[in-house]
């Protein structure tokens, strides 16, 4: 089971091709799974201030491609790109810190460390899919969220809270809901912004976008999928970052 879970997860339990050929449409998500009443002013302020924008992704397996230009397609590339051609004028910067086999406890207590080395005005901490896996009990989780977020607030770092992947067949192998809904909580009482990365892939599998019951496995489909993980999550951070695009092109 393990060995299962663990290619499921490096290759983002990805089958087949889409269902449509528009990538626009492919890659459409509702407006209210791409909004936050919480804000991101470190990243308002760099942008505002035209100073480079530099964001870190701390995650798991998922958040990496294996493959020709594995990098080049991951979401944290496809994100640096997306925000490239949105915010005109500014230098944007992400890069990945992978923790491929940690828990939200043992990455929390390294965080310090990542922010003091890459001093990023915001932190996308993908998180849940380890403790899922290794039976966390929730509380624990919790605890290192908490821990984690309180780390980078206090180091004036913007955070995103990014929960796990959806696939029909991890939801029969992994209790998944206990992680998403303790991020949920967490986010909403630290007053961070959350990505919801379950909800979103959940929408697209279930319009038809994906086919994620499929078998078959292949690069293709996995660089297809981080695209549109990258331009949902580029559109969430100029949301809550209250960012106007056309504002900054007129000051160029």
């Amino acid at each position: 089971m393990r060995i299962v879970l663990g290619t499921l997860v490096c290759l983002g339990m990805l089958a087949s091709v889409p269902a449509r050929a528009d990538d626009a449409d492919v890659c459409a998500v509702p407006a209210y799974l791409l909004t936050s009443d919480n804000a991101l002013p470190k990243v308002s302020a760099v942008v505002t201030a035209h100073q480079p924008l530099n964001i870190v992704v701390v995650g798991s397996r998922s958040s990496s491609l294996n493959g020709p230009d594995g990098w080049a397609m991951s979401y944290p590339a496809r994100l640096e790109a997306a925000l490239r051609e949105k915010l005109p004028g500014i230098e944007v910067h992400v890069t990945l810190d992978l923790r491929a086999k940690q828990t939200a406890a043992e990455v929390a207590s390294e965080l310090e460390k990542i922010v003091q080395d890459a001093k990023p005005a915001l932190v996308i901490w993908q998180t849940g899919t380890v403790d899922a896996m290794r039976a966390i009990d929730p509380d624990d989780f919790r605890t290192g969220l908490d821990d984690g977020i309180a780390i980078l607030q206090k180091l004036n770092t913007d955070v995103i809270l990014m929960n796990l992947q959806y696939s029909p067949r991890m939801e029969t192998m992994l209790a998944v809901a206990p992680y998403n809904d303790t991020i949920r909580v967490v986010a909403q009482q630290r007053g961070v912004p959350m990505f919801d990365r379950f909800a979103i892939m959940r929408n697209w599998s279930e319009a038809g976008d994906f086919d994620l019951f499929g078998a078959a496995h292949g690069f293709g489909m996995a660089k297809r999928v981080h695209d549109c993980i990258g331009r949902a999550l580029s559109k969430l951070v100029i949301e809550t970052a209250h960012v106007n695009p056309a504002a900054l092109g007129s000051q160029r």
